[in-house]
Order: C-alpha cells, then sequence, then structure tokens
C-alpha cells in the first residue's frame, strides 16, 4: 500500500529494524533511512553529503532533496518527501533512468574529488602539519 506521508524521527544510529512509515535521520552518520514507501518493503539508504541527499527541516516537518528513485529495487517507485508528505512521480523510461544515474555518479565523482583536494591541502598548506609533512618529505629524501 502507497503511503502518503512520513514521519520523521532523529536518531544517533540507525535501528536494526526499520519500521514502516519513519524516516530515520542520523545527523552523526550523515544518512537517512526508510522503508520505500510504496509498501514492498525494501529498505531506502540516503546517504546525507552535497552530492547525494540533503534534509530540509522547516519545524516538525522535513523533506528529502532531491526525489528517491528506487530503481535499482523491482518496484522501481518514484517519489519526493516534502514536509512529511510523500509525492508520488511518474515512472521514467529506462533511458532517462540511466541519464540520471550517471548524472548522480558524475556528481558523487566531483564531490570525492574535492574532498581529496581538501584532504591534500591540510597536509601540503601553509601551517604546523604542512611543515611537518614537507620536513618529513625532505628529511627522507636525503636518507636515501
Amino acid at each position: 500500500m502507497k503511503r502518503q506521508d512520513i514521519q520523521p524521527r532523529d536518531v544517533e544510529a540507525i535501528p536494526p529494524v526499520l519500521d514502516e512509515g519513519i524516516l530515520y535521520i542520523s545527523e552523526r552518520y550523515r544518512v537517512a533511512m526508510h522503508k520505500c514507501c510504496c509498501g514492498c518493503g525494501e529498505e531506502v539508504v540516503s546517504p546525507l553529503n552535497p552530492a547525494e541527499w540533503s534534509v530540509i527541516r522547516r519545524g516538525r516537518l522535513v523533506s528529502l532533496f532531491p526525489s528517491i528513485g528506487n530503481w535499482n529495487f523491482p518496484c522501481k517507485s518514484h517519489y519526493w518527501i516534502k514536509a512529511n508528505r510523500i509525492v508520488w512521480s511518474g515512472r521514467l523510461p529506462a533511458q532517462q533512468i540511466q541519464a540520471v544515474q550517471a548524472q548522480d555518479n558524475r556528481a558523487k565523482v566531483e564531490y570525492v574529488a574535492e574532498l581529496n583536494r581538501v584532504d591534500d591541502q591540510k597536509f601540503t598548506g601553509p601551517g604546523f602539519w604542512g611543515r611537518l609533512c614537507a620536513w618529513i618529505a625532505g628529511w627522507m629524501k636525503r636518507i636515501r
């Protein structure tokens, strides 16, 4: 049975068994999970990061952006979670699903590359750790 609403629940960690109609949100682990709103029982995992999903809060109302496209599930359901309501979208043709998935993969690759650039700057940029890493690298060259 298709759901028409969902209730957000903030949790430290996602429980091992998910209840129907609950959107579990773990800010600590940056993930949201719920059972598919079509009623098929599949567990939907939404990583919370700029390349994937964002939680938008307005008081007790929660929205998840962008839409949930369960194209790898047998149900192939597609819906939005907006202000605790489920807004159903029509099924997409296979070609459009592939295009969306390719775009999602590109966004993830760009996001990871940006994280790596930031991490590299932490160790090579100015400051104590950057100077220490440069000193160790120079010392290792002299040993060789």
